[in-house]
């Protein structure tokens, strides 16, 4: 299967935080807090100017394993493999974004919100699907659903995710891990304040799953 190194990737830590960069030189201290705190899987979203300096810089923090999160197009899947993203994870799916990434040897985790869609994917290979949008879509009562015929394909659920539903989702037996963006809220990110983020990774890497 296609999905086997993104699986190893989601195996690390129960969330994988979901980052939205505005500034760059907060990138380094970011990743290392977080890191620190428990979550080596990071994934920037190609959401801000800054998105692809920020993964430049975190691919160099020891520990780390970045990813470029929101590839809709093949130019961001060539941008975020010259930035050093490690993986990419998109909303959802398309053919020319799955050749980009295929070609770039990029590790996707590709963005799924029903049975069909998940179905297809699982027909070109992928058997590690992102759940999104994850509580718009249904929450843990749909994506538990869509598990009992389809108990070979995985998930990562993303967006809507939070500490107060987080465990819903993790308890699942076809999810590895979640998407979150509580771990780096932006208030503690703009004030640099590295060791509130670390202490609200380091709960987060304690979830069960």
């Amino acid at each position: 299967m296609k999905s086997a190194e993104t699986r190893a990737i989601c195996e690390l830590a129960p969330i994988v935080p979901v980052l939205v960069i505005e500034d760059a030189e907060h990138a380094r201290p970011l990743a290392e807090a977080l890191v620190a705190g428990g979550l080596p899987a990071l994934e920037v979203t190609l959401r801000t100017p800054a998105a692809l300096e920020a993964i430049r810089r975190m691919a160099e923090v020891p520990g780390g394993v970045v990813g470029a999160g929101t590839l809709v197009t093949p130019e961001d899947v060539r941008a975020a493999r010259a930035a050093g993203a490690r993986f990419g994870v998109s909303p959802g799916a398309t053919e020319r974004l799955i050749a980009a990434c295929e070609d770039e040897g990029l590790p996707l985790l590709p963005g799924a919100a029903t049975a069909s869609e998940a179905m297809r994917l699982l027909e070109l290979g992928y058997d590690m699907l992102k759940f999104f949008p994850a509580e718009a879509s249904g929450g843990a009562p749909a994506l538990k659903a869509i598990g009992a015929p389809l108990p070979q394909i995985s998930f990562c659920p993303t967006g809507g995710v939070s500490p107060s539903n987080a465990e819903s989702y993790l308890s699942l037996a076809n999810v590895i891990c979640a998407g979150g963006s509580w771990v780096a809220p932006r208030d503690l990110v703009q004030a640099g304040d590295w060791a509130g983020i670390e202490s609200l990774a380091r709960d987060a890497a304690q979830l069960r799953r």
